[in-house]
């Protein structure tokens, strides 16, 4: 059997994420295939490095909560003129420590964080509008 878990246990949960990883956390796209895990290097090319806003999570309601404020950045330069993004992580804010990682795909794409455009360019404004994070069995 499965575990299951409380409404109460599983916001907590969520909501340790953002306390953990910080008020400064940092979202990074990048080329390539995910890394085996969060403590695995980095692979790929980094295409988009975004500050997130100091409160850049909604509190946790129902097991799931879901991004507030403006994620927006520029392309990196090495993204050149358009370089598919593969996954993203997400590191505190000195980048030393990456909390969370997942695939990107286009919206409907299933990826765990979706833009509407995956092909990323130097310089270009890319806008993450939805992202939300759903706890075990919720």
């Amino acid at each position: 059997m499965a575990l299951q878990y409380s409404v109460t246990l599983r916001n907590n949960q969520l909501d340790q994420t953002e306390s953990t990883a910080g008020v400064s956390a940092v979202l990074r796209l990048y080329s390539g295939s995910v890394p085996a895990t969060t403590a695995t290097a980095t692979s790929g090319t980094m295409l988009l490095s975004i500050t997130l806003p100091s409160d850049w999570m909604a509190a946790a309601a129902s097991g799931s909560k879901a991004k507030t404020g403006t994620w927006s950045g520029t392309g990196d330069a090495g993204a050149g003129t358009g370089t598919a993004a593969g996954y993203w992580r997400l590191w505190e804010s000195t980048i030393s420590t990456c909390h969370i990682q997942g695939t990107v795909t286009v919206t409907g794409g299933g990826g765990d964080l979706t833009l509407d455009n995956t092909s990323i360019a130097s310089a270009q404004t890319v806008v993450i509008n939805t992202f939300t994070l759903t706890a075990g069995n919720a």
